[in-house]
C-alpha cells in the first residue's frame, strides 16, 4: 500500500459490539493463511506505553463463502506471527538506510 495519500484505517467491531479503529501496518502469507498487522490508531498525545497501544494482528478466514478478519487461535501462534511481522518491518527499515 502507498504511504503517498496518507495512513489506511478501518473500523471493525468486537464480539461485544464495541468499535475499534486500526491503522493498516502490514500483510503477510504464512501456512496458507493471510496475516494483517494495525496500531490502534490513538490521540497524538497517547501513552505509548499504555496496553492498547501496541500491534493487532488479526487473520483472514472465510466463513459462509465471506471473508473475515478474526483473532489468532493460540499464543503459540500469535508469538510466530508476532517475530515474522517484526523481521519484516525491521528489514524494510534496514533496506531503507
Amino acid at each position: 500500500m502507498s504511504e503517498e495519500f496518507g495512513p489506511d484505517f478501518l473500523t471493525v467491531t468486537d464480539e461485544d459490539g464495541n468499535e475499534l479503529v486500526l491503522e493498516y501496518v502490514d500483510t503477510l502469507e504464512h501456512n496458507g493463511l493471510t496475516y494483517t498487522a494495525f496500531f490502534p490508531a490513538v490521540e497524538e498525545d497517547a501513552d505509548e506505553d499504555d496496553a492498547d497501544y501496541g500491534l493487532v494482528i488479526l487473520k483472514t478466514i472465510v466463513e459462509n463463502g465471506e471473508e473475515l478478519l478474526s483473532t489468532l487461535d493460540s499464543e503459540e501462534e500469535l508469538n510466530e506471527i508476532y517475530q515474522l511481522f517484526s523481521d519484516q518491518l525491521f528489514a524494510d527499515d534496514d533496506d531503507e538506510e
